[in-house]
């Protein structure tokens, strides 16, 4: 298992469409030595639904984890930066 675990949290807002969504990505290490990405999603604010799914090498559960990521960027969802910094933000001149 890897020093530093993955972990992404991704949001989608559209005021027009009334849309505020959130999905969460992890990378965790089981008691039983399996890897599992374990995926959160839901409206801002509301409890969502999650599903984890197991991997024997952090490998596969790596591939896993960048597709999934790589499909939810394609649908609008945008990635929240470190220490609660929007990671869209933009630099100050």
């Amino acid at each position: 298992m890897s020093l530093y675990p993955y972990q992404l949290y991704s949001r989608r807002i559209d005021a027009d469409q009334n849309m505020a969504r959130y999905y969460s990505l992890s990378i965790q290490a089981t008691l039983f030595g399996e890897i599992a990405v374990t995926r959160r999603w839901g409206r801002i604010g509301v409890r969502g639904g999650e599903m984890t799914e197991t991997f024997a090498c952090e490998r596969q559960a790596a591939i896993h984890f960048l597709d999934l990521a790589r499909k939810k960027h394609r649908k609008g969802y945008r990635p929240i930066g470190n220490c609660g910094d929007d990671a869209d933000k933009q630099p100050r001149a």
